[in-house]
C-alpha cells in the first residue's frame, strides 16, 4: 500500500485545493525540448526561461545534478525544476536518469513543500525520456515526501 495518490490526468493541472508545487526532471545540459516539459511550457513560459537562465548562468550558481530551481506560476502554485538525469541519450552508460540527483531534489522538494504547507504533484519523475524505472523511483517519494506528511499525487497522462 502506498501513500501516493495515483490518477489519470494532467500534472500541470493538478487537482485539489491549496498550494501546490509540481515536481518534474530536468537534464544537465540545458535542453528543454522533450517529454513533460512541452507540457510545463504550454502553460508558462516562466519555468522554461528560468531553466535556462540557470544553465546558462550555471558557472555562478548551484546549476548541477541533485540541484533544483522553484519557479512561482501563479497564485499558491510553484514548478520545481529539478536536474535528475545526465545528458538526454542512453548510450554505453546507460540510460540518462541519475537516482541519487532525483533523491537529492526530492529531499528539496520536501522542505519547500513543508516550508510552503503544499502538496506536490508530478508525473511519473525519471522514467520517460530519462528511462528510470519507477520501482526505484516510488520509494525515494515515499521516503522523502509521503512520510514527512506531503501528500503527493502522480499523474499518469490519458484518459
Amino acid at each position: 500500500m502506498t501513500g501516493i495518490t495515483y490518477v489519470r490526468g494532467d500534472a500541470t493541472a493538478p487537482l485539489g485545493g491549496g498550494v501546490k508545487l509540481i515536481a518534474h526532471v530536468c537534464n544537465d545540459l540545458g535542453g528543454w525540448g522533450k517529454g513533460f516539459v512541452l507540457a510545463v511550457s504550454a502553460r508558462w513560459a516562466a519555468p522554461e526561461t528560468a531553466y535556462r537562465r540557470w544553465h546558462r548562468e550555471r558557472a555562478t550558481n548551484d546549476f548541477g545534478l541533485g540541484a533544483v530551481q522553484f519557479v512561482e506560476v501563479g497564485p499558491a502554485l510553484w514548478v520545481a525544476n529539478m536536474i535528475g538525469q545526465h545528458g538526454i541519450r542512453r548510450g554505453s552508460k546507460g540510460v540518462p536518469v541519475r537516482y541519487e540527483a532525483i533523491d537529492a531534489g526530492l529531499a528539496a522538494v520536501a522542505d519547500r513543500a513543508a516550508g510552503l504547507g503544499a502538496s506536490v504533484h508530478m508525473p511519473r519523475i525519471g522514467c520517460g525520456l530519462a528511462g528510470g524505472s519507477w520501482q526505484r523511483v516510488e520509494p525515494m517519494i515515499e521516503e522523502r515526501l509521503v512520510r514527512r506528511g506531503t501528500a503527493v499525487t502522480v499523474y499518469d497522462h490519458g484518459g
